[in-house]
């Protein structure tokens, strides 16, 4: 047996083990293997660093704007707040200021309307004197032409003397004024 083994063992080596290569695949394997290594290393490996780079660079650049956008937002809504506040207070102002002067307009509408009516009024009172006198005058020229009438249809005689019965007229006129302011202080006691 020992026989048998020995034989098989040197039929084993000269087969071939499918597992393991052949120096000569390994050598020149290696050989391919260092060449690529190399070309890998000095050309690919530098522009897949350059281009990471560039583009971490880019990233950064992206996130420096958009931090400088930021501040800048920020740095437009303060000044939006403060001129919105601004706002808020002239408009506070130009309100209260209206109605200050609203209240003046009113004032001097008030009392322009006043000094109005007090004008009315003394025009008013003026032009019913005017009239007052007016009639009063114009009564005793109808009031004087009918007592003159009665006069002469009592007496019997034609009173046509302008002096004589501007006399009478004005004699006769005297009475019932007389007459009449004696009557208003009789009735007060």
């Amino acid at each position: 047996m020992l026989h048998s083994v020995i034989a098989a063992a040197a039929e084993a080596e000269e087969a071939v083990n499918p597992l393991i290569p052949a120096i000569y695949d390994i050598i020149w394997s290696s050989f391919v293997f260092v060449v690529i290594l190399f070309f890998f290393w000095k050309l690919v490996l530098p522009r897949m660093q350059k281009l990471l780079d560039d583009r971490a660079e880019a990233i950064e650049g992206n996130i420096a704007k958009a931090d400088e956008a930021q501040r800048k937002a920020e740095a437009a809504l303060e000044q939006y707040t403060a001129q919105l506040a601004a706002a808020r207070v002239e408009a506070g102002q130009i309100r209260e200021q209206a109605r200050t002067d609203g209240q003046q307009i009113v004032a001097e509408l008030r009392e322009q309307a006043s000094n109005d009516a007090a004008r009315i009024m003394a025009t008013a009172k003026t032009q019913i004197e005017a009239e007052h006198q007016a009639a009063i005058t114009s009564l005793r020229s109808e009031v004087g032409t009918l007592a003159l009438d009665l006069a002469s249809g009592v007496i019997g005689e034609s009173l046509t003397d302008d002096a004589r019965a501007s006399a009478i007229v004005d004699r006769f006129l005297a009475d019932i004024e007389s007459s009449e302011n004696t009557a208003p202080s009789a009735g007060k006691h």
